[in-house]
This record gives structure tokens, sequence and C-alpha cells, in this order.
């Protein structure tokens, strides 16, 4: 009887890159972690399980129905959806062990079990960068805020803040007696919705259609700060002035550390309950029908089913894997310059431990090389070195051993020269 041979399936939704473009993911997060680390703050890795009760104490809105959870044993579990919720509990656990404000930056998979579609994914990296402390200053909002801009330097891409403060919108809908939590969670959707289908929803929660036209108006507002300010008058709620008043304070700290890209934005409100204050999303400038590559903001009281003590925090986050599925759909990554080994060394049988020998010695000196001595033609041999793309390659033949010259072809270009081991590093490095 014949084996069945299973299917090499992968499932849907899940992270999977060639090895060329694994590389440049791999090189965008170390640049990440570099911009962190100069901004001060501390590296930190959670488990990617954690208890129901722990990831579930605070989620609300749609973002329960996308938790992967399941049990082992008597142990209710469930995958991360995101990185903050797993941050609470490590600061709720280690309170004695840590100073404060606590910078911490993390990157890693995150779970949300949505149904897979373009820059969508079940599972996917997330880069956060998160402040908590004990009355916690408005300057970190800012700083986070200021973060996104040394981040896409170092990637060499444009980017776009806009910014709001969630109060705003919860105080004019306080004022109006309504739901907050679902009327937000009715804003959220602005991006995604025809105008018609969000006015029927909100007429579904009972507001009347004065009540619509001006929510209508405050979320369609953007610009610098004289222009949110212009709002000031429309709603004499206290959390809706206190909102405007953050708003203010944020500005002034923005316009101190110098940032550049940022605009206001009342529609953005975030999909997580958790935030309380500051808000914001990162666009890729020109391109934000591309939608968001990051977004953020303040949480008063996510700690506070941890612990007794008010933490307070603020984070910004970036999705890499969305931002990397984005330019490689723009055709905006370079993976022709990528090459696993730069130096290829072409061996015979009379050969081979002396190449060995010599590739040895140029890995102990960082350049990737490696041997080319399958029992093939010379031919097959050269074939095989443009296949994979190989920057340079020597020819070792038993009188470059001899003579300790080696013949070093740029396989770009054709030419080729005999130098020496010195030589041939200065040229590679």
């Amino acid at each position: 009887m014949e084996n069945k041979l299973i299917t090499p399936r992968k499932i849907q939704g899940f992270w999977e890159l060639m090895p060329s473009e694994e590389a440049l993911f791999e090189d965008m997060l170390t640049r990440l972690r570099k911009v962190f680390e100069n901004n001060c703050f501390q590296p930190l890795d959670t488990p990617v399980a954690e208890f129901s009760e722990i990831l579930l104490a605070k989620s609300g809105g749609d973002v329960d129905k996308e938790i992967y959870r399941f049990t082992k044993g008597h142990a209710d579990i469930c995958l991360r959806y995101d990185l903050t919720v797993p941050l609470a509990r490590f600061v709720a656990g280690n309170m004695n062990e840590l100073d404060f404000p606590f910078k911490r930056y993390q990157i890693g998979k995150v779970y949300r079990g949505e149904r897979p579609q373009k820059g969508r994914f079940r599972e996917f990296y997330q880069c956060d960068a998160d402040v908590i402390g004990e009355n916690l200053s408005l300057t970190y909002d800012a700083e986070c805020i200021k973060l996104y801009e040394p981040c896409f330097k170092e990637l060499k891409l444009d980017v776009m803040v806009e910014i709001s403060n969630r109060k705003l919108l919860a105080g004019y809908f306080e004022s109006l007696g309504g739901n907050v939590v679902e009327l937000m969670t009715i804003v959220d959707k602005l991006d995604k919705l025809p105008k018609e289908e969000i006015v029927a929803l909100f007429k579904d929660k009972g507001l009347k259609d004065k009540d619509i036209e001006n929510t209508m108006k405050l979320v369609a507002t953007k610009g610098d700060i004289f222009a949110i300010k212009t709002l000031s008058s429309i709603c004499e709620n206290e959390t809706f002035k206190k909102g405007m008043q953050e708003l203010e304070t944020v500005d002034s700290y923005l316009k101190a550390l110098g940032m550049q890209n940022y605009l206001y934005n009342l529609s953005i409100v975030r999909g997580h309950d958790y935030y309380t204050g500051t808000v914001f999303e990162c666009y890729i400038k020109g391109k934000r029908n591309l939608g968001a590559i990051g977004g953020g903001g303040r949480y008063d009281n996510l700690c506070k089913n941890f612990m007794e003590t008010k933490m307070e925090g603020v984070g910004m986050s970036i999705g890499i894997t969305r931002l990397f599925d984005i330019l490689r759909n723009e055709n905006l990554l370079n993976t022709e310059n990528y090459a696993s080994v730069e130096l290829g060394i072409i061996t015979f049988n009379e050969t081979l431990m002396a190449g060995l020998t010599l590739m040895s010695k140029f890995r102990d000196e960082g350049v990737k090389a490696d041997i080319i001595n399958e029992t093939k033609s010379f031919k097959a041999k050269m074939k095989e070195a443009n296949k994979r793309n190989l920057p340079y390659i020597i020819i070792l033949g038993e009188d470059e051993v001899k003579a300790g010259i080696y013949t070093l072809k740029d396989m770009r270009t054709g030419e080729q020269e005999k130098l020496k081991f010195d030589e041939i590093l200065e040229k590679l490095k």
C-alpha cells in the first residue's frame, strides 16, 4: 500500500516569507530596535499565550470575537492579540523591580482570528513602545507620537500622523445621553462604511437628525490645532473640555520636540475601549488609502484590572507585517541586491581542503563566504553561482593555492583580478 503524501499547506492568514524577503524584514526590525533604544526604551518580551482572564480583562468591542482561545487541561488560555495588555500584566507583577516611568519596547507576533484579506493577517508582528507610570505627564504622549518620525526615517519612508483625543467624542456623546462605547464603535467604522450606513447606524442608536449632523461635522474636522479649537463652543460637557485642553497641551509639546508631519483628525478613535485620551494613527504620506500602518494612545485605566495602584500608560505601535506587505505590493522593496552569500569559492577535487580553509578565514573576518564543491562540471558550478546571485566568486585551482594569489571575479561586471587574501578582504569590505 502506497503512502499518501500530505499536501504542504499553510494556514491562511499566517505569516511566511521567502529568504530574500525575510532578510529585508529582519533588517527593518533591527533598524527599529536601534531607534527605540536610542530613545531610551528598554527591550521586553512576554509570552505569546496568556491566561484568558488576563487578556479578556478589558478588551471589549469586536476584539473578543477575534481572540484565539483554547483550553489545556484546566487552563483557559488565549493567544495575545496585541502587546499592550501583556505589558500591563507584566508591570503589575513586577512593580517592586521596575523603575518608573517605565519605558519599554517590544517586537513580537500577535494573533487575531479575523477573516484574512489584503493587509489583514491572523498572525503578524507588532512593534510597540510604551511608557507606564503614576501621574504620567502628557509629554510622553507627545514623545510616543514623535517616535514615528525617527522610526520611518530609518526605514526611508515619509509618514503623516493623525491625532485626536477620545474625550472629545466621548464628552459629546455623553452630552447627547447616548451609549458612548457603542457610538465610538460606529465612528471607528468611518473609513470602512459608506456615509449613508454610518448615519443609519447612528439613527439605530437613537441619535436625532440634528445630533447626527453635528456628529458628522465633528468627525470630519481635520487640520492644525487652531482648526480644532474652533470647535470649543460646540459642547459644554466637562469631558469634552478636558479633551480639548489635553490636545492643546500635547500640541505644545509636539512643537517643542520639533515634530513636523502631523495633523488633527477627530474621527480617530482607535478600536480598543481601553484608550482614554490621546489617540493617533500613522499613514504613509500621500498613500492614506492604503490604511494605517501604526497607531496608539493613552490608556489611564488599563492596569487597574491587575493592581490597586493607578498606573497610567501611553504607547505607539507599528504594524510591521502590514507595512512590509504594503511595501511589497507597491514594489517598494529591493530584494535584487540581497545575497545570503557574498563570496562563492569554486573548488575542484584537488583543492577542496584548501577551499574549506580559505572559506573559514573569510568567515572569521565577517565575510559571508561559501563553498561550491558539488560533483559537477566547472560550467555547472558557474551556473550555480549565477543562480544564487553571488556578487563575487573565487575560482580556486592548484596554482592559486600554491601561490596564495586568487582569481576574484565580479559576477556583475565580469571583471577578474588576481589578488592576495588581504587584498580581497579589503575589496569586499
